[in-house]
C-alpha cells in the first residue's frame, strides 16, 4: 500500500518480538544504533524497580549509550496496569517520533506489545465488584472461577491459565460490568499506531531450550538469590503482581526452606521454558509479524531492508 507523504516522513515504530532468550535484546540494540533510535520497554516485569537480574533487565553499562524508556517505573507493591502502560508507551512513542527518532519496542510481554500497537480499549473497573470477585477467588480458588469463566466466555477462558487468578477476576469483572464477553475487549489485529512494524526473532526449539538453561544459570551466578532476598525483606511475597514474575516465587520458596537452590534453579528453567512456549504460540497467531532467523549472519541488514520497504 502506498504511503502518504506525511507517513513517509514519520519514523516507523518497530517492535522486536519473540520468545525469551531468542535474541531480541541484541537485535533491538543493533537496530536502534543504526537508526539513531531509542528503546521502549514492553516487558511487564521490567517496570519494577529492583527486579533486575530475574527479569533480564539490561544493565546500564550494556545499553551502548542508547536511551531506554519505561523501565523501573513502579515499586514492587504497586500493581502494573496494562491500560496505564498503554498510555505511557504511546506518549513516549509520540515524543520520540516528534524528534525524528525511531522507537524500538522490545520485551516479552505479548499483551503489552499488542496494547501499545493495536486498537485496544479498556473497560472501566468497579472496586466493589472487583472486591467481591476477589473474595470469591479466595474462598473458591482459581479453578472454580475459571470454570465459571469458561461457561460465560469460552474464548477468554482458553486464553487464561487456570492458575492466573488475577486475570480470571478481571475477565469476570468486565463481563459483569459490560454484559459482553471479556474476549470482546481484547485487542484486534489492527494497528492504532501508524507505520508499526513487528519483527519476530525465530529460533530453533532445541537451541532456545539450551539458551534458557544457560540464562537461568547465569542469573543465579550473578546474584539472583540475593536480589530476591532483598526484595523479600521489602514484602515481595505479599505483592499482587511483582511476585508472579518467573523465578521469583521459586527463589522465595528456596529462601523459605521449601526448595534447595538447585531445585529453585531447575524449576525456574522449567517455568521459563513453558513461558517461552506460550510466547511463541501467542506471537505466531499474529500474521502481521515478519519472522527472521536469529542466527542469520545478515539479520540486521534483512530487517533494515524490510523496514525501508515498508
Amino acid at each position: 500500500m502506498a504511503r502518504s507523504d506525511h507517513d513517509a516522513k514519520t519514523p516507523p515504530v518497530v517492535a522486536v518480538v519473540g520468545a525469551t532468550a531468542a535474541g531480541k535484546t541484541g537485535l533491538s540494540l543493533e537496530l536502534a544504533e543504526r537508526w539513531g533510535g531509542e528503546i521502549v520497554n514492553t516487558d511487564a516485569m521490567q517496570v519494577y524497580r529492583g527486579m533486575d537480574i530475574g527479569t533480564a533487565k539490561l544493565p546500564l553499562d550494556q545499553r551502548r549509550g542508547i536511551p531506554h524508556h519505561l523501565l523501573d517505573l513502579l515499586d514492587i507493591h504497586e500493581t502494573a496496569s496494562v491500560a496505564e502502560f498503554q498510555g505511557l508507551a504511546r506518549a513516549q512513542i509520540d515524543r520520540l517520533r516528534s524528534r525524528g527518532r525511531v522507537p524500538v519496542l522490545v520485551g516479552g510481554s505479548a499483551l503489552y506489545t499488542r496494547a501499545v500497537l493495536d486498537r485496544f480499549e479498556f473497560p472501566g473497573t468497579d472496586p466493589v465488584l472487583r472486591a467481591r470477585i476477589e473474595a470469591e477467588l479466595e474462598q473458591q480458588g482459581s479453578a472454580a472461577l475459571h470454570r465459571r469463566l469458561a461457561d460465560l466466555d469460552p474464548q477468554a477462558a482458553r486464553g487464561i491459565l487456570t492458575s492466573n487468578g488475577r486475570r480470571i477476576v478481571r475477565a469476570l469483572e468486565v463481563i459483569e460490568l459490560t454484559g459482553r464477553p471479556f474476549s470482546a475487549s481484547l485487542p484486534t489485529l489492527e494497528y492504532a499506531v501508524p507505520r508499526a512494524i513487528q519483527i519476530g526473532v525465530s529460533i530453533d526449539r532445541e537451541e532456545l531450550l539450551a539458551r534458557i538453561e544457560i540464562r537461568v544459570g547465569q542469573m543465579f551466578d550473578d546474584g539472583f538469590v540475593d536480589e530476591v532476598r532483598a526484595l523479600a525483606a521489602r514484602g515481595l511475597a505479599e505483592t499482587r503482581t511483582a511476585s508472579r514474575a518467573i523465578g521469583y516465587p521459586e527463589v522465595l520458596a528456596h529462601l523459605d526452606g521449601r526448595l534447595t537452590e538447585a531445585q529453585a534453579r531447575e524449576r525456574t528453567v522449567i517455568a521459563t521454558r513453558r513461558f517461552a512456549r506460550r510466547q511463541e504460540q501467542w506471537f505466531r497467531r499474529d500474521p502481521r509479524i515478519h519472522w527472521f532467523e536469529a542466527g542469520a549472519h545478515d539479520l540486521v541488514e534483512q530487517v533494515l531492508a524490510l523496514v525501508e520497504r515498508s
